[in-house]
Parts: structure tokens; sequence; C-alpha cells
């Protein structure tokens, strides 16, 4: 759940509730890894999706991931990838909403959250 108010808006890539279910699980799970692993001083640290998602960790074969990345390709995006990580980051946003846990977000180029102990 997210201290204080939030737009929730839905993914480009038109897949289904299953695929999207698994691809949210997936996340969820990336998230209380994050949680539990990204500390500093015993303190949570803020993150986003590309912290999770982005970088080192772009490679999304093997994930439930690369079908918003298959979906957009096939579908002639101009920017797959990007199109792919937008969508990342608003299922992102609907995991952190339905989480019995409580975090912060702020907004800037990209939405943070911050887990609240």
């Amino acid at each position: 759940m997210i201290v204080g108010s939030i737009k929730k808006r839905d993914i480009s890539a038109k897949i289904t509730g299953e695929k999207k279910n698994e691809i949210k699980n997936f996340i969820q799970g990336s998230v209380y890894c994050w949680c539990k692993n990204c500390q500093e001083n015993d303190e949570p640290r803020w993150f986003k999706a590309s912290d999770l998602f982005g970088g080192d960790n772009y490679y999304w074969n093997g994930t439930p991931l690369i079908e918003l990345f298959n979906w957009h390709d096939k579908n002639n995006a101009k920017d797959p990838v990007n199109m792919a990580g937008r969508d990342v980051g608003e299922l992102l946003r609907d995991v952190i909403l339905e989480d019995d846990r409580k975090f912060k977000t702020r907004s800037g180029y990209r939405r943070e959250y911050l887990w609240i102990k």
C-alpha cells in the first residue's frame, strides 16, 4: 500500500490476465528481495523499476517480463525496450498498491518507492 494518493494507469501491452499476474508475481518477488537486501545502515533504500529490471538486470529472457517486450516488438513499437519498461513501471505501481506493507513514493523522471518498516 502506498501512503498518500497515486494515479493508477493501465499498461499499453495487451496481454492476458494470466500473463499479467505472472509478471506481477515476478515483480513482487523482486520488491521483497530489494526490501530485504538493499538497505543502508539497516534502513531501506529508495528504488524504482529501473533499479529492479534495468541496468545489470536488463536481460529479461527466461522471465515473465519478456512477454511485455515481445508484445511491443511484435506490434512494431518505435522503441519496444522503452515501452516494455514503462509497462513494468506501471505494473510495479500496481504491485506496491496491492501490497500489505507500506511504501512512500516520490515522483521524478522515474517514480521511486521506499518501504516503511
